[in-house]
């Protein structure tokens, strides 16, 4: 009677951990944006789809965009992520944009996620994205 209810435990015990595998694998975890897709979203309209400043708004404001190429060759040949990021998520205000035409985009994200959890982690996650990005298309 023992060794049957052995057997017994044993399938249960590996059917509740296929069980649990199956259920797990199963939940949806919401997928982050790539630095590209945030940036088309939130930057391209300004900046240009290839971030040369050329984009659909530039025109009507009052400075022009940055091109966004060339970060690194103004800043001495090296990309830094922590100002780029500043930049991004409003900590550090650019002069010339003057009273900040430029929207604070770490406001932003916080608030389009803030009834998922959060809010704080997710923003520097789309600011570090969007930094990435950036650092992709860097011009020699």
């Amino acid at each position: 009677m023992i060794g049957k209810l052995t057997k017994i435990a044993k399938r249960v015990a590996v059917l509740t951990f296929a069980a649990s595998l199956i259920l797990v694998s199963c939940r949806s975890t919401p997928e982050l944006p790539t630095g590209q897709a945030l940036y088309l979203r939130h930057c391209a309209s300004c900046h240009g789809e290839s971030g040369d400043g050329n984009g659909p708004l530039a025109a009507s404001l009052r400075r022009p965009p940055s091109d966004l190429r060339v970060i690194t060759k103004r800043h001495g040949g090296r990309f830094d992520e922590a100002y780029v990021m500043q930049i991004i998520d409003g900590r550090r205000t650019v002069a010339e944009h003057g009273t900040r035409e430029m929207p604070v985009w770490g406001a932003v994200f916080e608030g389009e996620h803030r009834p998922e959890g959060y809010p704080a982690y997710t923003s520097l996650l789309h600011s570090r994205a969007l930094t990435d990005y950036l650092g992709s298309i860097q011009q020699e």
